[in-house]
C-alpha cells in the first residue's frame, strides 16, 4: 500500500557566517547578506520520507517550501535525492512572517495539496530556532503531532498507525499515533542521502511550480508582517570576550597551582 507524503522544507541563511549586516533595520534577516542553504533538520525529515517511500512502493513525496523564488533550489535538490514533486509558495505579501503567519501559509498550501498520509518537517530552522511551525501546522490542520522524532520504527497504512522513537530530555521514548499526522524530525535522526547523478541530469532544468497567496486561498490578514504578532524590537551582535587569561604549561607546579586556586575560589571541590 502506497503513501502520500508531504515534506516541509526551508531555504535558510547559513548562520555560520553571521556578521553585522545579517539583520535589517526592521529586525528581520537580511537574506541577501548570507549564503542560502537547505535547512539541516529538514534534510533529516526528507530522509525519513525517502525511507518510507522505499518501504512502501508507489509512495510519493511532495516537498513544499515558502520563501523567495530562489527557494526552488531546495525543491530541485529534494528531487535530486528522491522526491517526486514540489511547490514554492512565494509572494511579496508573505515577507516578514513570524511562526504564526508562516504556519498559516504552509497549512493553506497543504490544504491545496489535499491528499496526504503523513507530513514531515525538521524540528526547527536554524534562522529562528523556535521549533514552533510544525506544531502550529498540526494545530491548524487538526492533526496529531509527534515532535523530536529520531526514527520511524513502523507504519501500518491499513490500520493507519505509526510507531516513532523520539528523543526527549532525559532519554528516548516510543510512541504510537494515528494517521494522518505531522512529524517533526530531530537533527540527530539519520542523515539525508546524497543526490543521485541520474536524477540530477533528469531534474536540473525542471520548472518548479509556484503558488502565491491567492492560489492557496490565504486570508491576507493572516500572512506576512500583517499576520505576525511577533516583532523584533532590537538586535545586537554580541561577542564574548574573556576578562583575563593565563598561559600554563603542563608542569606539576602549574597544575597544582591552578587546582588550589579553583578550590579556594569554590569553583570546584
Amino acid at each position: 500500500m502506497s503513501l502520500k507524503i508531504v515534506v516541509l522544507a526551508k531555504q535558510v541563511p547559513d548562520t555560520h557566517n553571521v556578521g553585522p549586516d545579517a539583520m535589517t533595520a526592521e529586525g528581520t534577516i537580511n537574506r541577501s547578506a548570507l549564503p542560502a542553504i537547505f535547512n539541516p533538520d529538514d534534510l533529516n525529515a526528507l530522509e525519513q520520507a525517502l525511507q518510507l517511500k522505499e518501504k512502501f512502493p508507489g509512495s510519493t513525496i511532495t516537498v513544499v517550501t515558502m520563501g523567495l523564488p530562489k527557494s526552488a533550489d531546495i525543491i530541485r535538490e529534494s528531487l535530486y535525492r528522491g522526491a517526486d514533486a514540489g511547490y514554492v509558495v512565494t509572494d511579496r505579501c508573505l515577507g516578514g512572517a513570524d511562526t504564526l503567519a508562516t504556519s498559516y501559509t504552509l497549512s493553506q498550501a497543504i490544504k491545496k495539496i489535499g491528499d496526504y498520509d503523513i507530513i514531515l518537517g525538521g524540528r526547527q530552522a536554524i534562522d529562528g530556532d523556535t521549533a514552533q511551525v510544525g506544531p502550529q501546522i498540526a494545530e491548524k490542520l487538526g492533526l496529531t503531532q509527534v515532535t523530536y522524532a529520531e526514527e520511524i520504527i513502523s507504519l501500518d497504512p491499513q490500520a493507519k498507525k505509526i510507531v516513532i522513537r523520539r528523543h526527549i530530555d532525559g532519554g528516548v521514548e516510543t510512541v504510537e499515533a494515528p494517521l494522518p499526522l505531522v512529524v517533526t524530525v530531530n537533527g540527530s535522526a539519520a542523515e539525508c542521502r546524497p543526490a543521485n547523478a541520474k536524477r540530477i541530469m533528469a531534474y536540473k532544468k525542471a520548472v518548479i511550480p509556484e503558488w502565491n497567496a491567492t492560489d492557496i486561498n490565504c486570508d491576507m490578514n493572516q500572512v506576512g508582517k500583517t499576520g505576525s504578532p511577533t516583532n523584533v524590537k532590537k538586535v545586537e551582535n554580541i561577542v564574548f570576550k574573556a576578562k583575563e587569561s593565563r598561559t600554563m604549561t603542563g608542569s606539576d607546579e602549574d597544575i597544582n597551582s591552578l587546582m588550589a586556586e579553583l578550590i579556594n575560589d569554590k569553583i570546584i571541590g
